[in-house]
């Protein structure tokens, strides 16, 4: 069953209760949430989904935001950062920790299917031995829940295994199966790896900064890898760990990044911090229904980014594209950091 079923004018009308009704649930069970509404003044009634308060995502990192008590609290995720920085620190109960796995697992499962799919990882297995698991170590990790006979192109010291490629494309070459690296990895060493990787589907996220650097846009980035591996099925994600479980997912044409039906974006005009309409950038409001243990619902990023469509893509709702980080914010780590220690 997929997640991308929702047109815009009924995702809003499903999602505003439902955010609205997170919103006051959190103002009661989290005191210093409880605190920055009242100081903003927020209060209901929210007449639309940009109207609810939002929370920038770096508070996470100065401030323990949980709505559940300590008790109960069955996993503490930590985000990444760079060398130096205070994590994030997401707090989990069972409940919603089974949820945001549920709906991850809904989410790609629109286009890797419902079976475990045989797993090639554009990373070095070294990646998630690392006990400190950096984010690129824990987003490899997730990601394998998803594969089987997991294969790394890379061995233990970040060179490209080739003959490992070669016996896992023997088995698995001639059914579809599941390629996961982060951007610029996979533009370092898929290309150049000389193999038919036409059943593949690749997921990829984040590291896009290096690419810029090449002058690589996304329609560069998916017509090299189709011309030079076959790759045609390619799906970028954009997530972040201050909302776990919640990714935003492109579309099988490559014209832009979908909200799942329990989840949407808001553009803000960072000069007045009102919603920017389609084709004007401002920065990501990222929304979600999965936050039940954390005020995490609605949640304003340091990214910049803008609607390129409403409902007229490959998928309903908005489609959207992540134009970078918003200047002078912290860099986040992850694969952008890889080759610089």
């Amino acid at each position: 069953m997929s997640v991308f079923t929702l047109a815009a004018p009924e995702r809003e009308s499903v999602l505003l209760p439902e955010l609205a009704e997170l919103t006051e649930r959190h103002r009661r069970a989290c005191p210093p949430y409880r605190r920055i509404l009242d100081a903003t003044g927020a209060a209901p009634p929210y007449e639309r989904v940009s109207d609810l308060p939002w929370l920038p995502v770096r508070l996470f990192k100065t401030h323990e935001l949980r709505s559940v008590p300590e008790e109960q609290v069955f996993r503490v995720l930590t985000s990444s950062g760079t060398t130096g920085q205070r994590p994030s620190r997401i707090y989990l109960d069972r409940e919603a920790a089974a949820a945001q796995t549920r709906m991850l697992a809904a989410t790609l499962r629109v286009v890797l299917g419902e079976r475990r799919l045989p797993m090639l990882v554009v990373d070095s297995r070294s990646v998630v031995r690392d006990p400190t698991l950096s984010a690129r170590g824990a987003g490899v990790l997730g990601m394998m829940n998803f594969g089987r006979d997991h294969t790394f192109v890379l061995d233990e010291q970040g060179r490209v295994d080739a003959e490992a490629v070669k016996t896992f494309l023997a088995r698995h070459g001639g059914e579809r199966f599941l390629v996961f690296g982060f951007t610029f990895m996979v533009w370092l060493y898929l290309r150049d790896l000389g193999v038919d990787l036409s059943q593949a589907v690749l997921v990829h996220s984040g590291g896009w900064k290096k690419l810029a650097e090449q002058a690589v846009d996304n329609a560069e980035f998916r017509r090299r890898l189709a011309a030079e591996c076959g790759l045609s099925r390619v799906h970028n994600f954009y997530g972040m760990v201050e909302q776990i479980g919640t990714i935003f997912l492109e579309g099988p044409d490559g014209d832009g990044l979908y909200c799942p039906d329990f989840a949407d974006v808001v553009i803000r005009d960072p000069e007045t911090w009102q919603e920017a309409p389609p084709g004007e950038p401002g920065l990501i409001e990222v929304v979600s229904t999965l936050p039940t243990s954390y005020p995490g619902h609605v949640l304003l990023t340091e990214d910049l980014g803008v609607v390129r469509g409403v409902d007229d893509g490959g998928w309903p709702g908005k489609r959207f594209e992540v134009l970078g980080r918003l200047p002078r914010a912290e860099a986040r780590g992850c694969s952008d950091t890889f080759g610089q220690g």
